[in-house]
């Protein structure tokens, strides 16, 4: 009876052990989870390839080369690069640019977290100012705005009609004044908080309030749990925005070829990089060297953002 029990159990064992290996040999009906992602992501691969990294490994070969956009290029190897470092205008611009980051996106950064705490307390119509903060950040970089700055920091502008009120009568256009040129566009950017400030909001909703109650039951006052509480627990997304910023700056040309007349005056003031780079490959048709300046400046942006994520370790504090 033993025996004829543990003879079945046998079979019954070969024939699972049989199934499982005919079932591995058998084609699958359903494609597998990597065939299905490949096909979403296609679209995307396709435009990364052709639109991105073709024309980005096509203008690194002919950084390297004279070129003209009529003639064949030429190569000249490191001339570009060498070229340079005696170009008064490329240390320029470099300056002008620096010095717009440098000072912009912290004040727009700041003017986003203030703004995002005050209407994390809770108001009537959040959605309306919400919809009203943001609408700078995606009119800000078009160009009716501005030549509509333009008009405001004129001699006859908006700028020193408000000044005239308060008593400080001036005609001087801000935009031609190469001290207060670049102060222009600096305003400009700082204008356009409502995209950071989004996601400042988004992050405040997202501190747990009980460690408000806590602090307060401690006595901590308003300024106290702000830098021990919102400061740290928003830290990765203080330095998000700043990454962002910090990318998104070096790429402005609308405002600085707007306000300029595409000259990037008075006396180079408002020279930003992009609007050398643009003319020394549209303008002049020196595409070999624009391409040089272009390649700089994903350096300086790589070098900038490694510079952030290795100091990012000292301030930025995760749930971990």
């Amino acid at each position: 009876m033993e025996a004829g029990c543990y003879g079945r159990n046998i079979v019954s064992s070969f024939s699972e052990f049989g199934a499982l290996v005919g079932n591995r040999h058998k084609p699958k009906d359903k494609p597998t989870d990597t065939k299905v992602a490949l096909g979403f992501l296609a679209p995307w691969l396709i435009g990364a390839v052709c639109l991105s990294l073709v024309p980005m490994l096509y203008s690194l070969a002919i950084s390297f080369t004279k070129y003209n956009m009529i003639k064949a290029p030429r190569f000249v190897g490191l001339m570009n690069y060498r070229h340079m470092l005696a170009d008064p205008r490329f240390v320029s611009s470099l300056k002008v640019t620096l010095t717009y980051v440098v000072i912009s996106v912290p004040l727009q950064l700041i003017a986003a977290l203030a703004l995002a705490v005050a209407l994390d307390r809770g108001m009537r119509g959040l959605a309306f100012y919400r919809s009203a903060f943001y609408l700078p950040s995606m009119l800000g970089g078009s160009v009716a705005v501005a030549v509509l700055w333009k008009m405001v920091f004129g001699s006859g502008g908006l700028f020193n009609a408000l000044l005239n009120l308060f008593g400080a009568h001036t005609a001087m256009s801000w935009i031609a004044n190469p001290d207060t040129a670049n102060w222009t566009l600096i305003a400009l950017h700082v204008w356009q908080f409502g995209s950071p400030m989004v996601i400042f909001l988004a992050g405040l909703r997202q501190i747990p309030r009980e460690l408000y109650e806590a602090a307060s039951v401690d006595g901590a006052g308003t300024w106290r749990r702000f830098t021990a509480i919102t400061l740290p627990q928003l830290s990765p997304i203080i330095f998000f925005n700043l990454v962002m910023s910090v990318i998104n700056s070096f790429q402005t040309f609308t405002q600085a070829y707007v306000v300029s007349g595409g000259t990037g005056g008075p006396s180079d003031s408002t020279l930003f990089y992009t609007l050398y780079l643009y003319q020394q490959g549209f303008a002049s048709l020196r595409m070999g060297y624009a391409s040089a300046l272009a390649w700089i400046m994903v350096l300086i942006v790589a070098v900038l953002t490694g510079i952030n994520f290795a100091l990012s370790r000292f301030w930025v504090h995760y749930d971990d």
